[in-house]
């Protein structure tokens, strides 16, 4: 099992996602907690270090958790607990983040299982555009 933070990021009508290198798919940015870490904690620093912007204290509200079999390991499962959250800051690819995208449902073929799961759910509830 691998249990991850993510944040949701959604701009007219479109979802952030995140491309590491040496990677295909995209993934919503967030990351592994540390020991010890809340889920807050976790998204701060990952956010930090992979997009450059600062969340906001006191801003973050849980979306959902979201569990499926790991990108390209069929016998691993990810559980992605999802929140959203105000930043400050220009949003730039750092770190292992190759590149951003702004991802509609019609990218479904381009993310992992879990965010497939994601999108879908926005989709669902109108907040994500076809």
């Amino acid at each position: 099992m691998i249990d991850k933070v993510a944040w949701v990021l959604l701009e007219d009508g479109k979802l952030l996602g995140t491309r590491s290198h040496g990677q295909e798919a995209f993934y919503l940015p967030g990351g592994k907690r540390e020991p010890g870490e809340s889920d807050t904690e976790a998204l701060l620093r990952e956010i930090a270090e992979e997009l450059t912007v600062s969340l906001v204290p006191g801003t973050f509200h849980h979306v959902g958790t979201y569990e499926a079999p790991a990108h390209g390991k069929a016998d691993v499962t990810v559980r992605m607990t999802c929140y959203t959250a105000d930043y400050t800051g220009t949003l730039t690819p750092n770190a292992e983040i190759a590149e951003i995208a702004w991802l509609t449902h019609g990218d479904r073929d381009r993310v992992s299982a879990a965010n497939r799961l994601v999108l879908d759910t926005l989709h669902t509830q109108g907040l994500l555009i076809p």
